[in-house]
């Protein structure tokens, strides 16, 4: 007794032959090319800085760090002392980063 014979699909080989079967070729690059453009334009449009302000933006951007990271801290902190400490930080950035402007 035969057993009946099975073609071989390219399906079997690959698990998402199927899903990307009907897809039209040339996608994956237009999606690259897309991505290339707004990489471009977005150097494009950055200025340059000068050594004091590429500095001064530094500072402003680690302060501004700081910040998000006392924030998420203040919202987890249940001792009050920490709070109070956290708080205290909190002002003392706050105060900083308005003299930075």
């Amino acid at each position: 007794m035969e057993l009946p014979s099975r073609t071989i699909d390219r399906a079997d080989f690959h698990p998402d032959a199927v899903y990307n079967s009907k897809m039209a070729r040339g996608w994956e690059s237009k999606s690259v090319e897309e991505q290339q453009a707004a990489a471009s334009t977005q150097v494009e449009s950055k200025q340059r800085l000068t050594p004091q302000q590429a500095t001064k933006k530094q500072a402003r951007d680690a302060l501004e760090l700081s910040r998000k990271r006392v924030l998420q801290e203040l919202e987890s902190a249940e001792n009050p002392r920490h709070r109070q400490m956290l708080e205290s930080a909190l002002a003392d950035l706050d105060s900083k980063l308005a003299r930075s402007v």
